[in-house]
């Protein structure tokens, strides 16, 4: 019996109270014994009923055990059966409550109790005739411990059936809300990349820019100042839209990182050769976008930190993979000790496509930095 389903508490019950009902309307009509034993057993009966639903009922609902209450009904009993013999049958009721509402142990020591009430009473009121009494009694306590060891050994499935529901509800919950704190820390730094890439680099650009302002060459400073400017706005609005870059909305990764190295040239004046190896392909929306942002990265660390007289863009097409590589030859730096978080992110955008990247650099010697991914 599951005590978990109130379906099957309310069909126990159901049970019980017809079992009770049934017998003490048999016992009130029975003839062969006076108005008091009858009324006697049928109080009795009564009694047990009231029993259960204010004692008991409430114990198998909360799964609660007391002993006591279920040994209460003991005195009950006895006095139903020393009134009425025909009691007896209240056994099929009251037997299932010793092993809904104590320890199986305790349960099995209550059955025998309840199945030798009779035979006492029996011996006492006639000694030499308990025989048959004393065998129904053997029959009915081996039934009525193995019938409650299964209702209580599938009790115990049920209940532990129910622990695991709820314990993996609870991890599901638990793995749900990680996961989602995971993703929003995913999309967070993905975010914080772009915006690495993109705009903070376009504001660099504007300020580098207009400090970078002189007499000769203000119209012309100011005008890649403006129009930085409005490209960093295309950025920040295709951001909003979509998240992908607007070089590539409109154009081919080749032609977007060429534009890429041709306007750092004119904003440094540094020198940026760019050139296509192997066969041209369509890559995947994805693989684009970390390609572009790698050489962009590259090509600002190289203008705010390197102070090189030239730099070298390679954008190279194998059968199973594309390689971004970017070179020049200015002060370098030491890979190991580097915390920027534009290196950091382009690493781990690459490896989120099963990329590689490798950086190569020492200081006074330049760098070469290689992005591949798979495609």
């Amino acid at each position: 019996m599951e005590r978990s389903r109130p379906l099957s508490i309310r069909l126990w019950e159901l049970y019980y109270l017809v079992v009770a009902l049934a017998l003490a309307v048999a016992i009130a009509l029975l003839d062969g014994y006076s108005p008091i034993p009858r009324m006697l057993a049928v109080g009795a009966i009564a009694g047990m009923a009231a029993l259960y639903l204010l004692g008991t009922r409430p114990r198998i609902l909360s799964n609660r055990q007391n002993t006591l209450v279920a040994a209460a009904y003991l005195p009950l009993f006895a006095l139903a059966v020393a009134c009425v013999p025909h009691a007896t049958w209240m056994l099929f009721a009251v037997i299932p409550i010793f092993f809904m509402t104590t320890a199986l142990r305790t349960a099995v020591v209550l059955v025998v109790i309840v199945n030798i009430i009779p035979v006492v009473l029996e011996l006492r009121a006639a000694p030499g005739g308990i025989a048959l009494d004393l065998m129904i009694a053997v029959i009915s306590t081996a039934a009525g411990v193995c019938m409650g060891v299964w209702i209580t050994r599938m009790a115990e499935q049920s209940n532990q059936r129910a622990q695991l529901i709820a314990e993996l509800e609870a991890s599901r919950a638990e793995l749900a809300r990680l996961s989602h704190e995971a993703g929003v820390a995913a999309e967070r730094n993905r975010l914080a990349g772009e915006i690495h890439d993109t705009l903070a680099q376009g504001f660099t650009s504007i300020i580098t820019l207009i400090q970078a302002v002189d007499p000769v060459l203000r119209d012309e400073r100011l005008a890649l100042a403006v129009r930085t400017a409005r490209e960093n706005l295309t950025e920040s609005r295709a951001m909003v839209a979509a998240l992908t870059p607007s070089a590539l909305t409109s154009a081919s990764l080749p032609f977007a990182v060429r534009r890429s190295t041709a306007r750092f040239t004119e904003e440094s004046g540094v020198p940026c050769s760019f050139r296509i190896t192997g066969d041209e392909r369509a890559l995947p929306t994805r693989a684009e976008v970390v390609l572009l942002r790698a050489a962009q990265e590259s090509l600002t660390n190289v203008r705010r930190h390197a102070g090189a007289q030239e730099t070298a863009v390679v954008l190279a097409y194998t059968p199973t993979s594309v390689r971004l590589v970017a070179r020049d030859d200015g002060c370098g730096f030491d890979p190991a000790t580097s915390s920027g978080f534009g290196l950091s992110g382009m690493r781990a955008r690459a490896s989120e496509l099963g990329g590689t990247l490798v950086i190569r650099s020492s200081p006074a010697d330049g760098t070469v930095l290689e992005l591949e991914i798979p495609a």
